[in-house]
């Protein structure tokens, strides 16, 4: 049986991440990019397809791991009968090729320890060709070549590298794999100590940028060192999660393949450390869309691949089982999907950044031109909506509203900065759509904002609307659309995204998934705009309360069996946990003249 979601922590260089399990095993890792193939893949099948465990050869009674200070190096310490060891994981910033450190720690008495190495490529699909050459146990297949250096005695096993050793109090035994195209020679190894002093400092360095300073800076904090792992520091692009297929329904078949840069989770990853103090990111984020959408507008794409790759196929890993017995997709063919939402968030983003004191770029400012002339001739018609459905395109409520956000930015970028354009056009269109949405969109008779124009139905996604500036979260109309949510898409103090009607299933897909966890953060800060202080800190804190030991959070949450679900760590939950702190912090403190902590608008 696979581990939990949760039993998983995440380690990075900026350029790809692994998962690490609480029983010792890295059982994900794909190489040498996020969206590469995986050397590791157990984590979607078997051990034999791939996994690195490092962990006492004999009973366990007790785990506890974290992470050292406010880094990405991950420590797990295993309690045995004959004494306590720790291992210590990380991956140093990326040098001359990719690695993968863990240093086994004695921490008193003596611990047996096994070392089970099982290298499969392209996802588990290719057992390599493993042999010594001179200190180093050497793998190769392909396009592909694994190192492991340790001075730890290691040998062939039923097609794995296995090793028996101890370790004693005050002992420290190294590993390090290191990975590099098999047509180029032999990387100089890393020095393992060395390379952990040098890991702690540039995560720490980089944490000591972050601006927040509420009452939930351990939270904040973990989320965004979260967050620049998820980051691709060669281009600047964004990942939304490490992982594919993890399920949104344990045994379902919403399993999809997050290991891409959606527009839509990027730019709302880059507002979150924008609001942190991070311009850098910023400025890298904005060369990548620069790069990855140039062209016609009308070609622009929802997602593409971390160096701005636009052909990202779908197809099925037919030879793993996958997580719980759900399809493993490799590659998202909602790429090819309209989106109209994704113009609103990408001109938000790029108006906080100019908010945050990013230099003007006459380049982007050409793109957003470029954008808005494309969204003022095709505000109007259906899209595929930001739940990316697949049940056919509609006009969806919130697609519209961020149409507005996409005018609304534009008029404020010519109002504000001075930026040429015809602002007298753009706020004939901000009111053109906002009349649009408050009449098709909104339900009289039922006194809530519907999920598409004509529906019945509810959506999650409308909880945005005070949150970028379109109406006062005090509006009757929205105090009616968030007691519409309350009364039929929350369950158990989390929500929903939208209804599901069997039968009538507007995503095209069977129903059943957990509770998205975004979409309670986004009523949090609802409650807070609505000045209901203590419902929306109450609710907030039980959102804190499902991360994991280590401050991580999937997708979704399954409130029936009581796990995460979904892509793992996954930026569109962490992003929406700094938000929703950036805006309950001042609910803690006496309430200003005006009352409320401020929208982003």
């Amino acid at each position: 049986m696979p581990l939990r979601i949760e039993d998983y922590a995440v380690i990075g260089d900026t350029q790809t991440a692994a998962l690490v399990g609480r029983d010792g095993s890295v059982d994900w890792l794909c190489l040498p990019r996020f969206d590469s193939g995986a050397i590791f893949a157990a984590l979607l099948g078997t051990p034999d397809h791939g996994r690195w465990q490092l962990a006492p050869a004999h009973g366990v009674s007790a785990v506890r791991r974290a992470y050292r200070g406010d880094t990405m190096v991950l420590q797990t310490e295993f309690d045995t009968d004959t004494g306590t060891v720790r291992v210590i994981d990380f991956m140093p910033p990326r040098g001359e090729a990719a690695d993968l450190v863990r240093i086994v720690e004695g921490v008193h008495g003596r611990v047996a320890m096994r070392m089970d190495l099982r290298l499969r490529f392209d996802y588990g699909h290719i057992v390599p060709w493993v042999r010594r050459v001179g200190p180093d146990t050497v793998g190769v297949a392909g396009p592909d070549a694994v190192y492991l250096r340790t001075p730890v005695d290691v040998h062939g096993e039923n097609l794995a590298t296995v090793a028996d050793f101890t370790v004693a109090e005050g002992e420290r035994v190294p590993f390090v794999l290191t990975w590099r195209e098999s047509h180029l020679p032999v990387p100089q190894p890393v020095e393992p100590e060395t390379a952990l002093a040098e890991t702690e400092s540039y995560w720490q360095e980089w944490i000591n940028g972050c601006h927040y300073e509420g009452p939930w800076r351990e939270a904040v904090t973990r989320s965004l060192l979260t967050l620049k792992t998820l980051t691709y520091g060669p281009t600047g692009g964004i990942v939304a999660a490490v992982t594919t297929s993890l399920p949104e329904q344990l045994g379902g078949v919403r399993n999809w393949d997050y290991r891409y840069c959606w527009l839509r989770d990027a730019t709302i990853t880059l507002q979150s450390l924008l609001y942190s103090g991070y311009v850098e990111e910023a400025r890298a984020w904005r060369s990548w869309l620069l790069r990855a959408i140039a062209g016609d507008p009308s070609q622009l794409q929802i997602m593409y691949g971390v160096a701005g790759e636009r052909y990202l196929p779908e197809r099925i890993a037919s030879w793993l089982p996958g997580y719980s017995g759900g399809p493993v997709r490799l590659g998202n063919a909602a790429a090819e999907q309209f989106q109209l939402d994704v113009y609103g968030e990408v001109m938000d983003a790029l108006h906080q950044a100019r908010k945050a004191g990013l230099e003007e770029d006459q380049q982007a400012w050409a793109l957003e031109t470029a954008l808005m002339e494309f969204v003022s001739h095709n505000w109007q018609r259906p899209d595929d909506g930001i739940w990316e459905v697949r049940g056919g395109s509609r006009h969806f409520t919130h697609s519209k509203l961020m149409a507005w956000v996409a005018a609304d930015r534009a008029v404020k970028t010519v109002e504000q900065f001075g930026s040429t354009g015809p602002a007298g056009r753009w706020r004939a269109l901000r009111d053109d759509i906002a009349a649009d949405i408050l009449t098709r969109g909104y339900d009289q008779s039922r006194g809530t904002f519907t999920q598409f124009y004509g529906s019945r139905e509810l959506d999650a996604s409308l909880l945005m609307m005070p949150l970028v500036g379109f109406l006062p979260a005090t509006d009757p109309r929205m105090r009616g659309t968030v007691a519409a949510i309350e009364r039929e898409l929350m369950s158990d103090g989390l929500v929903q995204r939208y209804t599901q009607v069997p039968g009538a299933e507007v995503d095209g897909l069977p129903p059943g998934e957990g509770a998205f966890l975004a979409c309670t953060f986004w009523l949090a800060q609802n409650y807070a705009l609505m000045d209901r202080r203590e419902e929306a800190c109450e609710l907030f804190e039980n959102l804190l309360s499902l991360r994991n030991d280590v401050g991580l959070l999937a997708e979704e949450y399954d409130q029936v069996t009581r796990r995460q679900v979904g892509n793992f760590p996954q930026a569109f939950s962490h992003v929406p946990l700094i938000d929703t702190a950036r805006v309950l912090g001042p609910l803690l403190a006496p309430p200003s003249a005006d009352g409320h902590p401020a929208p982003r608008h």
